[in-house]
This record gives structure tokens, sequence and C-alpha cells, in this order.
């Protein structure tokens, strides 16, 4: 079986600080996906400039097929060093899966990683491996579907130091922290968010240290494709039409007048649903071979807002999206169900959209669908669009 790897992170800086100290780099492959977490030293400035030199580099140089020595040689001879304790340092850890679940992993001095199968938290074997005097942490294991992967900053561990807790939240509370608190199935983006508000709420909102958390989760693929308006050119209906109904996975349409181009060539009726959920959504219509029919830019757009005002929250599992209103059940199918979005965008203008009642212009319409593509990235989706 092929895995998507899911995967989300966030970050709170130290109190007073503008810039963090921690750093995340995603790096997504046709066969593997790779996350690097550095930890400059120190806070502010300093430390972002460490903290990114280490995950850039890192992050380029494993996906190029560099071996871990030569990475950590040059970040070694890359890395400014600190004039007041002349030493340029930046901790890492790097996780590596592959499309059949084969897991490498680095850690540099962060906090070791938690794997769980399901919910059940199992034991990572780790070798040592001496690099350029410093110690790193190796592991190789196989993964499987529904498993998750944790790793945070040593922020996360200082978390109340001083203040609610003497010694800080410390590692084995965290780690019972999230063995509480996982599901499966969870959104990598929940299992950050539940993590860093216990966090913040140990630093009484005041961040004593940068804290990051990164999960990722392996899922089944599960690619979906969604056509969204009428090719510009009307001979290309039946190629785009045949890309949809052909493709692997999940498919949409969204759009009045696409639906209705799916149905003639496609020889499916198209049945509109005329119970309303939401009166400020169009309603949706069903069509056979095809997953979820929608209206067109307003249901897109307010898709969008649902996803954006999620992704800005820190109570994201509160959202409701069991709602049957079109712009909901959109929003669930991309970020919950699809693991991959394939988007096949027509460039015709819409007759409807052309009088004043409904200003949309053929650029705002692509650019809603080149917003939508960058959230669902922001949320760990492999995102691709193709003009037509």
């Amino acid at each position: 079986m092929e895995l998507f790897i899911d995967a989300a992170y966030d970050s709170l800086h130290k109190y007073g600080e503008e810039l963090c100290g921690d750093k995340v780099e995603f790096v997504r492959q046709d066969d593997f996906f790779l996350a690097v977490l550095a930890d400059g030293l120190g806070s502010g400035v300093k430390a972002n400039i460490l903290s990114t030199l280490t995950s850039k580099i890192i992050a380029t140089m494993m996906a190029g097929g560099a071996a871990l020595s030569e990475v950590v040689e040059t970040i070694a001879s890359t890395l400014p060093a600190c004039k007041e304790r002349n030493i340029a340092y930046s901790t890492f850890t790097i996780i590596k899966v592959s499309r059949d679940g084969q897991v490498y992993a680095a850690e540099f001095d962060n906090p070791n990683l938690v794997y769980f199968k399901g919910t059940q938290m199992m034991d990572v074997p780790r070798e040592v491996m001496e690099v350029d005097g410093k110690t790193i942490f190796v592991s190789n294991f196989m993964a499987e579907e529904n498993d998750t992967i944790v790793t945070f900053s040593d922020g996360v561990v200082h978390a109340g130091v001083g203040a609610l807790l003497d010694l800080g939240w410390q590692y084995d509370n965290i780690v019972k922290f999230i063995c509480e608190n996982i599901e499966c199935p969870m959104p990598p983006r929940v299992l950050v968010n539940k993590l860093l508000a216990a966090v913040n709420t140990l630093y009484m909102n005041k961040p004593g240290d940068d804290s990051t958390a990164c999960v990722l989760s392996l899922r089944a693929s599960k690619p979906a494709t969604v056509m969204v308006g009428p090719p510009i050119d009307k001979e290309n209906d039946k190629k785009v039409v045949d890309r949809l109904m052909y493709a692997k996975g999940l498919k949409v349409v969204c759009g009045g007048t696409t639906s209705q181009i799916v149905s003639r060539i496609s020889g499916n009726e198209l049945k509109v649903h005329v119970d309303y959920e939401n009166p400020a959504v169009p309603p949706t219509a069903s069509l056979a071979g095809v997953d979820l029919v929608t209206e067109g830019v307003l249901t897109v757009r307010k898709a969008l807002e649902i996803l954006q005002s999620m992704h800005k929250s820190e109570n994201w599992e509160s959202y409701n999206l069991n709602k049957k209103d079109g712009a909901t059940l959109l929003a669930r199918l991309l970020l919950e169900d699809a693991t991959e979005v394939h988007f096949l965008v027509g460039r015709a203008l819409n007759p409807a959209h052309q009088n004043p009642g409904m200003p949309v212009s053929l650029g705002l319409k692509l650019n809603l669908i080149n917003e939508l593509a960058a959230e669902l990235e922001r949320c760990g989706k492999r995102v691709t669009v193709e003009y037509f």
C-alpha cells in the first residue's frame, strides 16, 4: 500500500521576541516526505538564523541524497559562530518517511521523538553515531497506516519552569499527555494545537523559551480530483471530464455550468438538491460517479474561509465539519478525506458572473483557487493545479 504522510507543526515564540529560534522544514517528494526540526542556540535573531540555516541545509542535502555525516560537516562549517560564546550551535531532528512506511530518523540534542501505532506508544530502536564530535541517535523502522510520529523542541520540556512547575513539564509528563490525548485517526494539526495549548498554559501565556511541536501521521493515499469551471475551449470539455471521471480516488465538481458539462458528457443525470442546510451557501447536487457536486465561486470561497479560520484557531477540533452545506462538505472532503488534491481549473468566463450583482472576474476566480491550494498545502496536503 502507498502511504501519504500528513504533517503539521506550529511554534510559540519566546515572550518578548518577534522571531522564533525554532525552525521546521518540510520537503515532499514523490517517494518520500522529509521533516526537519532545528532549535538554534539562545533566542531571537541569532537563534532564528542558526535554526533557519540548519533546517535549510539539512532539508536540501538530505532530499538530494547526501549522507548524514556530510550534512553535519556542512552545518558545522557553515553556521556563524556566536561572538559572546564562540560557538555555533543548533540542535536538530530529521525524520524521513518513504511512501512504503520506511522511517529514518536522526536526532541531535533534541527531546526524543515519540512513535505511536494507533494510540499505542512504541519503543524506537536507536543507534549511536559519532559525527564531527557530535553524538547523534539514528533510527530505522517500518511504520504503517494510522501510525503517528511526534517531535518537539526543548521549550516544550521546560514549560512552566520556575513558575507553575519547579522543574518544568519534563519529558515523561509530555509523553503521558500525548498518550492521553492522541486519537486514531487524528489530524496532525489537532494534536499540535493540543500540545502547544498546554505549553502556553504552563508558561502562563508568556513562553520562557521558543516551543515547537511537529506531528507526522501516516495515512492510506487517497487523492481527490476537483474540476472547477468550464474549459476556455469547448473542444476540451470531453478531455477534462474524462480526466475527472477516470481519476483515482475522490471526484468533485464545483460550478453549475461545470456540473452540466460533466452530466452531458458522462450521460449521468444531474439532480439538484432543493433543501438548504445554510441559506448563505448554494445547494449541492448529485451526479453518478462524482462524490460531491457544489456551486462554484461562492461555495469555494466559503470553504476557503472555513479552512483559514481553522488554521488560525487554537482549538481546531471544535469546528463542526459535520454540517451538510456545500462549503462544509467541500472543506471536510479536502481536509479530512483527501490526502492529495489535483485541481482541473477551467478558464472560460461564466456568463452568470458578468452581471452587476455577481462581480466575479476570471482573475478573482483563479486567485481563489490559488489561495485554496496554498491553504491546503499549509494543512499538509500535496496540491497540483492544471488549467484548461
